[in-house]
């Protein structure tokens, strides 16, 4: 899981040009949207973009997206459930 968790934060960072940031500076539970990262609605869709073309996972729901999207933790847990090898 630790290497899903940190591959996730350096894509999250190349996809997001996320500039200057680090994996160590992301926190796997904190809120990626609002007062976490402090990411937007753009930025979900290219964090599903990503899930989809990284790991074969594709989002349909916007609400499960939501809970899906909360954190790297979170991401992470919903892709090794749903990974398609």
């Amino acid at each position: 899981m630790e290497d899903i968790i940190e591959s996730l934060k350096q894509q999250i960072i190349d996809s997001l040009n996320l500039q200057g940031m680090k994996p160590s500076d992301i926190d796997d539970n904190a809120p990626l949207f609002g007062e976490g990262l402090g990411l937007d609605s753009i930025d979900s869709l290219e964090l599903m973009v990503l899930l989809e073309r990284n790991y074969g996972i594709k989002i349909e729901d916007a609400r499960e997206g939501r809970k899906i999207l909360a954190s790297v933790q979170t991401m992470a847990d919903f892709i090794q459930a749903n990974r398609k090898l």
